[in-house]
């Protein structure tokens, strides 16, 4: 069971190793115990992490209490709601790779036997899969849980209610003391944001896919609950390790389909296209954006979550969690059912005794009443995106819109256009040079996208980009269209006035300008510096692929 851990304390080579560990109040019973890596994304500044560090104490007792040695340490975050709309959000997507990065190299430079990862925001769930994809060693993932919803004028808030009160503002809807208060209330303590955004997204997925515990990622942070639920990994680490049973045991390109199958019927981010692209890159299997448009063409969309909805994941979690909807996508037979978990289990054995879905309930509609006959996830194509984009359109914006461009090549400059009334009904918003080179890091989007659902335009202009959504973006928008403008992609050479159409049933989006003009503006277009010289963001985008590819920088 000692299958790595035993070179550095029980080696007689390796007296310093041992002398070290003894040095960390260690004692003979726990050197000859299987040593278990407890990778912490907790960190003080961020809601959705700040509760991570008291989680991973608990995790360690129950690791100890199975006659395991638990030993934690910490990698990096960033938390995007905070750095949304901020240069510092070109710092979020690059934080997966260091996170994956980071736990790879402390697992295998301490020769642990195994790893829990206890993550909380948006990249920490993708980096560390990717991980623990890359270390082949008995690990699960342990997700710190949804935040409890904020309240006001007996409105629930969340995170996505502050940026869509700074549109209510400007456009003169609410004053600046109602704009506090809801500021004051959205967020009201640990968890990460609540509705189906990329948080919950992820982790909803990774528990489908079988690296998390039944119902972990929808048990709130905030809640006796979420201390019961960390409680089990202890027996269940133990377990894996006697199984010698792996993460690439366990993944496959049924635990993919599975994956954008729960995505799909809950609503969920559009990031998750790039992240589950990472994590089938790592894991080396083949599954690509064509894959993403099958599986959507043919899964509904069916839970009224926000941020196109009215419910939060910790109303989800009221009528059943997570591992109830994955029964009942089961029964339908839209998801596998057989796909081994980290409990050594199917999914179906994991869910035996799990309550079915309330039928008492408005949240999860039924199959045959879904929101979308199809997802809401739509990949297109056409000369404005050859390699693909990726839409996120619930139905309830329309399904096709023609007009006239807008664009902007920064974010900051389209939020200013937006909040100076330089955007009106009918126009298509480009920003562009925000893509994974240009931005550099692919910033999201959820300011801009947010103000224009404030000012009461939600339904009437449309925003594509070659950066990226948050999980909290609503609206018809496009994202992650490739290739991005910094590398002389058609989004590149769009003038305000030239028109274009979207259309997500033919899943087109197209610039409708004529070959002769296009090639004329090729011509004059110049390839601007990148915007940084040095450091991460330097060496991300030097080295990033496509957002079509998932953005890794690994090939």
């Amino acid at each position: 069971m000692k299958k790595y851990s035993h070179i550095v304390s029980n080696n007689p080579s390796q007296p310093a190793a041992k002398a070290m560990l003894h040095a960390i109040g260690l004692s003979e019973k726990e050197l000859n115990q299987p040593f278990i890596g407890i990778g912490s994304t907790g960190y003080e500044g961020n809601p959705c992490n700040m509760h991570l560090n008291d989680l991973s104490l608990h995790i360690k007792q129950s690791i100890n209490k199975n006659q395991l040695t638990g030993l934690i340490f910490n990698t990096i975050g960033v938390s995007d709601g905070i750095s949304m709309g901020t240069d510092g959000m070109r710092y979020s997507l690059p934080s997966r790779e260091v996170i994956a990065d980071s736990m790879e190299t402390v697992v295998g430079g301490m020769s642990y036997d195994g790893l829990v990862t206890v993550v909380g925001c948006d990249k920490n769930m993708p980096g560390a899969l990717m991980a623990m994809l890359r270390l082949n060693r008995p690990s699960l993932l342990s997700y710190g849980g949804t935040i409890n919803s904020g309240k006001h004028n007996n409105k629930k808030l969340d995170i996505v209610s502050a940026f869509e009160a700074w549109g209510e503002k400007v456009s003169g809807k609410i004053n600046e003391k109602e704009f506090q208060c809801i500021i004051k209330k959205a967020c009201p303590g640990a968890g990460a944001c609540g509705g189906m955004y990329t948080a919950n997204t992820m982790a909803c997925a990774i528990e489908v896919m079988g690296f998390s515990l039944p119902n972990n990622s929808s048990t709130p942070a905030v809640s006796n609950e979420k201390i019961n639920d960390v409680k089990r990994i202890g027996k269940a680490i133990k377990n894996l390790i006697k199984l010698d049973l792996k993460p690439m045991d366990i993944i496959s390109k049924k635990s993919f389909e599975n994956a954008m199958v729960l995505i799909t019927a809950l609503g969920g981010s559009t990031n998750a296209v790039l992240h589950l692209l990472a994590i089938a890159h790592t894991a080396k299997i083949d599954f690509s954006l064509d894959d993403f448009q099958r599986i959507s063409d043919n899964t509904p969309y069916l839970a009224d979550l926000k941020p196109s909805g009215k419910y939060l994941m910790e109303d989800l979690h009221k009528i059943g969690g997570t591992s109830s909807v994955i029964k009942y996508l089961i029964e339908k037979e839209l998801i596998d059912g057989d796909c081994i978990t980290i409990t050594g289990k199917t999914l179906n054995e994991n869910l035996v005794n799990t309550s079915l879905l309330n039928t008492n309930q408005n949240l999860i509609r039924h199959i045959s009443n879904p929101i979308k006959r199809t997802g809401h996830i739509r990949i297109l194509r056409g000369n404005l995106a050859i390699e693909g984009a990726v839409a996120k359109i619930t139905g309830k914006e329309g399904l096709t819109f023609r007009g006239e461009a807008k664009v902007f090549n920064s974010e900051n400059d389209a939020n200013n256009g937006i909040k100076n009334g330089l955007v009106t009904k009918g126009n298509v918003i480009v920003i562009r040079y925000v893509g994974p080179k240009g931005g550099p890091g692919m910033p999201e989007m959820l300011k801009p996208t947010a103000a224009i659902v404030g000012l009461g335009l939600g339904k009437d202009v449309a925003l594509i980009t070659d950066g990226r959504f948050s999980g909290g973006t609503h609206g018809f928008v496009v994202g992650h269209i490739s290739p991005e403008a910094q590398i002389g992609g058609l989004i590149a050479l769009v003038e305000d006035g030239d028109f274009i159409s979207i259309d997500a049933d033919k899943n087109t989006i197209s610039l409708e300008v004529d070959t002769q003009i296009l090639e004329s503006r090729k011509l004059n277009w110049k390839q601007p510096e990148l915007k940084v010289q040095k450091g991460i963001l330097y060496k991300y985008s030097k080295s990033v692929t496509s957002a079509s590819l998932g953005c890794i920088t690994d090939l």
